[in-house]
This record gives C-alpha cells, structure tokens and sequence, in this order.
C-alpha cells in the first residue's frame, strides 16, 4: 500500500520518470510476492526457495529506494516530490524490517514441505 502511495505521489508531481517507475516496479513485485503467498503456489512451485526470493527482492528494492528517495528528497522540485521520497523512505524502512523477519523465520538446515517431521 505504501508502495503505491509513493508510486501516487511520483506520478500526480510529475518527477521525474526513474522516480515513479521504480515506486511502481516496487509496488508490482510485492502484489505479485503477495498473490503468491496467498494462492498458496509457493507450496506448488517448490523448484524455487520463495522467502529467498522475497529477500533478494527486498535488499535490492532498499538499495534502489535508498538512492532514489534520497535524490527525490534532495532535489525536492514540490512537495508531491518530496511526500513520495518520504513515504519512499518509510517503505525502505520495511523492506529491511521484511529482511531481518525472513532471515529470522528460515533455516536452511531444516527440511521444508511435507517431509518435514511434525513437532
């Protein structure tokens, strides 16, 4: 949701074009992570280690929001700029936060799926 917003704030201040396709590319991946988890098609789709995925998808959106906040905040041409760089910054915020819960929540040594013994 705040992806979105940030994707809003881009667009309605006409910044410029880097600015609103990296808040919509981020806002497009998480739906699709979202869809995923939901339609339980991790489960399905076991050829992939999906809360890995999450987390490189997580580091590498941080890393692109960091920068791109940052020039919007900077640069800051009006106040829909600078509104998208600060919800930008806060949705950077839980992309780490989504980081350290992932890396906290799997184990690698562990089995996954059905196999894994009950407890």
């Amino acid at each position: 949701l705040l992806g979105l917003v940030t994707f809003i704030c881009f667009v309605a201040s006409s910044a410029h074009e880097a600015y609103a396709a990296l808040a919509g590319l981020e806002t497009g991946i998480t739906l699709l992570f979202l869809l995923l988890y939901l339609l339980r098609l991790d489960a399905k789709m076991r050829w992939l280690f999906w809360p890995l995925a999450d987390i490189v998808n997580s580091v590498i959106a941080a890393l692109f929001l960091l920068v791109v906040c940052l020039f919007a905040i900077i640069i800051k041409t009006n106040t829909g700029t600078l509104a998208g760089g600060v919800c930008g910054l806060i949705l950077l915020v839980l992309c780490v936060v989504n980081v350290v819960l992932l890396c906290k929540k799997i184990s690698l040594d562990r089995p996954r799926g059905r196999n894994a013994p009950a407890r």
